[in-house]
């Protein structure tokens, strides 16, 4: 019974991530046939069906994401486990379950680490690439730090200082052109101190004036360097268009 109750919680536990895990449903692959005929009339019965939906949803993510990163699985093993579970018959005992478990963890751990590491070795080849090449076009300009920018649309208001608040429309991509932020897909502008942001739109938006529409071409150190954040992956170069709207000078 003992043995029962750990596995059995065990795969409880998992739920708490299994609704974070859950895809979307245009992307789920569905096969009638393959569903339960079982009949959900009671509330009972809709509350266990959910608990044990939810507890497959976890493992199937997981065990894809563990496929993906080239680890082994095998889901004849898992449903026999949490069907000896439920039996009162499991195989293991409650420290080689707990210690199981932790392993392959870590192994998911280290697999995924060691992915991170070559994307963002990747991404340092592929940024430096393309702004070698960049660097090399009609308009683009680069200053000391290695930030290039390209004038769209010149301004005629005032320059930011460091200090000051700009209030700013702007789209970020990826270099293959995937959209990671946009102030015109929120439908307003944003507003932040110059000196709190990464160091290429420090340094950019200082070179523009009110009204002005640049291109801003940023070396992953100018950003987020070996830190992930969203969309954006370890040591990714990032391009933006800026539109500076309105700068707040600070007071002396």
């Amino acid at each position: 019974m003992k043995k029962a109750y750990l596995a059995t919680a065990v795969l409880s536990a998992l739920l708490m991530t299994a609704c974070s895990a859950e895809k979307p449903a245009d992307e789920a692959s569905v096969d009638a046939q393959s569903q339960s005929t079982t009949v959900l009339e009671t509330d009972a019965q809709s509350q266990s069906y959910a608990l044990g939906a939810s507890m497959g949803m976890f493992a199937m993510n997981r065990f894809e994401e563990q496929e993906n990163l080239g680890l082994e699985v095998d889901r004849d093993a898992l449903l026999a486990g949490f069907q000896d579970a439920l039996a009162e018959n499991s195989q293991l005992t409650i420290e080689e379950i707990q210690t199981l478990t932790q392993a392959s963890d870590q192994a998911l751990r280290s697999a995924q680490s060691a992915k991170a590491e070559q994307a963002a070795q990747e991404n340092i080849a592929k940024g430096e690439a393309f702004l070698a090449e960049n660097a090399e076009k009609e308009g683009v300009m680069v200053t000391d730090s290695g930030l290039q920018y390209e004038v769209l649309e010149e301004g005629t208001g005032k320059s930011p200082a460091a200090t000051d608040t700009v209030t700013v429309h702007y789209r970020g991509t990826l270099l293959d052109g995937t959209e990671f932020d946009s102030s015109y897909g929120r439908g307003e502008p944003a507003s932040f101190p110059l000196n709190r942001v990464i160091s290429g739109w420090t340094e950019g938006l200082q070179l523009m004036k009110e009204g002005a529409k640049y291109r801003f071409y940023i070396p992953s150190e100018l950003a987020y360097g070996p830190r992930a954040t969203g969309a954006i992956t370890p040591n990714s170069t990032l391009i933006f268009d800026v539109e500076l709207l309105e700068v707040v000078q600070v007071a002396e």
